[in-house]
């Protein structure tokens, strides 16, 4: 495990209302070797760590009072800059793309694989900003091997569309737009739904 780590004892915030859930991540990424901090809701995280905090955040979506959405949004109007990884038992299309527009860094769908978990922090605290343009060229090469259907397609996945609504506009079978979607996730290379978004909007696609 610890040859997936190029950033040992950097620090992770996991924020989850899930007490089971908190202990377990935190052990998980203690025994990767990265420092855990825990907090059990999103107005607590705020109220111990300050502007200059350093590591990544992972949060899940849906908690009460504010939610792990309205978090980044609200990270991101105060100009803090950590990383962020959301993780939900409830993802759809939708969220998805509105998380990755508001900031985050990836999107995880419970439940999810140690390995995959721990390379997505391992990422985002060695390379948490990388450049927007850098993104445009290689997606816009990428693009060109999609069919016209495929792009229409794509088009509504990064919009936040779900896949019947894609299908009722395209004038389509909901299982035509799973098989569209997936033939554009084999050709841009994008290994989850989160990364076929960010890899859209960094290139400006729309």
């Amino acid at each position: 495990m610890e040859n997936l780590l190029v950033a040992s004892e950097a620090v992770v915030h996991v924020i989850d209302d899930d007490d089971a859930m908190r202990e377990s991540l935190a052990f998980l990424l203690e025994s990767a070797g990265f420092e855990a901090r825990t907090y059990e809701s999103a107005g607590l995280f705020l109220e111990q760590v300050d502007a200059g905090a350093e590591g990544c955040i992972v949060t899940d979506v849906r908690m009460p009072g504010m939610s792990g959405l309205d978090l980044t949004r609200h990270l991101k109007s105060r100009g803090v800059d950590l990383p962020i990884i959301m993780i939900t038992g409830h993802g759809d299309v939708p969220l998805a793309v509105e998380s990755m527009k508001a900031g985050v860094v990836d999107f995880l769908e419970k439940p999810f694989s140690d390995d995959i978990l721990l390379r997505t922090i391992s990422s985002a605290v060695t390379t948490p900003d990388p450049a927007a343009g850098s993104m445009a060229a290689p997606f816009k090469e990428m693009l060109d091997r999609l069919s016209p259907r495929e792009v229409d397609v794509l088009r509504g996945v990064v919009e936040g569309k779900a896949n019947k609504v894609i299908a009722f506009e395209l004038g389509i079978s909901p299982r035509t737009v799973e098989v569209y979607r997936a033939n554009v996730m084999t050709k841009t290379g994008a290994a989850s739904l989160a990364e076929l978004v960010r890899m859209a909007l960094l290139s400006g696609f729309s």
